[in-house]
């Protein structure tokens, strides 16, 4: 019975899949026993509404060790570079083009880390506002745990009726995806990182071939900890010290965010695709179903099913601040993130690919 496999799909998912649901660790306020050199690396392209808090928060890290602070403007047209301001420890790189075969970002960060010397490398978004703190404790995580990487699911924005309704589920879902505890596990072969906070050794750098081993990649986080973690180790977790100040206004603004890049996650295959939707009408559509439409034990192992999905938002959404109610609108969530991967796909068999900044990747 499919009610059946969908309870023991969630019985694994919930006591053996790494505990993803737990939604730890949160990386705490900390300072570093050493303070070696760092460089932060900022790519940006017309985030001229953001980047003057984003530039300051990082200008004013209570960093004990040197930093500095290496803006690469990729060719943007709101003046975000003017909008950066000025100060001893920042550099503005201009760029004007981008080689066909990198990705924007990518190759804006490849230019920051060429005018870079620190043996340590911060890279963060410029959508990113960072306690003064943060630095600190990211450099004493690194020393602490002798990892080569560290990163961070930094605060979402979580204030518009959309953002409360499908941000806390797009952490939980990359949760289950990539549970923590796996990623920061040396022995597994999970890894991930989260690209709006990403503190990595120079040295571990160069021993991947630097940016440019991961050039043409759209999910160039998860991309960067696959290529680290296979000679060393890695560690992600939550922030509490840095938080996204990109707003979410309406529903079309997340749906472009996860259409983005959803099917590139799945290498733009319709099998991988269609297993994908067979695997989420499992998890998230079956137990609803069983719930509302069957009777006897369908009923109850769509029951329990869906009341492990509910305990498992639960820290997701205490997280984030929101009602404990939203856990039971997980199938409709669910529906619409199915869809947005659906519509991913749509625009890369029309040609379209992904679109990000006026940029268009992975056309077919």
């Amino acid at each position: 019975m499919i009610a059946l496999f969908s309870l023991l799909v969630w019985l694994y998912l919930f006591f053996a899949h790494g505990r993803f649901w737990r939604s730890t660790p949160e990386l705490p306020p900390a300072a570093p026993d050493a303070c070696p050199d760092v460089d932060i690396v900022v790519p940006a392209r017309d985030e001229a509404h953001t980047i003057g808090p984003v530039i300051a928060s990082l200008l004013g890290q209570d960093y004990r060790g040197k930093c500095r602070v290496i803006l690469v403007d990729d060719n943007s047209t709101d003046g975000t570079a003017a909008l950066a301001g000025t100060a001893e420890n920042l550099t503005v790189i201009t760029l004007q083009s981008k080689p066909a075969e990198w990705s924007g970002k990518l190759w804006a960060l490849s230019q920051g880390v060429a005018a870079s010397h620190a043996p340590v490398l911060l890279f963060t978004d410029a959508d990113i506002a960072h306690d003064p703190r943060h630095l600190s404790s990211l450099v004493a995580k690194l020393l602490e745990s002798r990892a080569d990487m560290v990163s961070e699911m930094v605060r979402l924005n979580c204030a518009s009726l959309a953002e409360r309704a499908l941000v806390p589920a797009f952490v939980y879902f990359f949760q289950m995806l990539y549970p923590f505890s796996r990623v920061n596990d040396p022995t597994s072969s999970v890894a991930a990182a989260a690209g709006g906070t990403v503190l990595i050794r120079r040295e571990a750098l160069q021993r991947i071939g630097g940016i440019e081993a991961i050039k043409n990649c759209l999910i160039d986080d998860v991309a960067l900890a696959t290529s680290v973690k296979k000679a060393g180790a890695i560690f992600l977790g939550h922030s509490g010290l840095a938080a996204s100040i990109r707003p979410y206004a309406n529903i079309a603004d997340l749906w472009q965010m996860i259409a983005r890049t959803a099917f590139t996650q799945l290498r733009y295959s319709t099998a991988l695709l269609a297993l994908t939707l067979l695997g989420l009408t499992v998890v998230w559509l079956v137990p609803a179903a069983a719930i509302l439409f069957m009777r006897g034990w369908p009923f109850a192992f769509g029951l329990v099913a869906f009341g492990l999905s509910v305990i498992s938002y639960m820290p997701t959404l205490a997280r984030y601040g929101r009602n404990r109610l939203w856990a039971l609108a997980l199938p409709l969530i669910a529906l619409f993130y199915m869809a947005a991967t659906v519509g991913s796909a749509l625009n890369y068999w029309r040609g379209q690919g992904a679109r990000w900044k006026s940029r268009a990747y992975g056309s077919g």
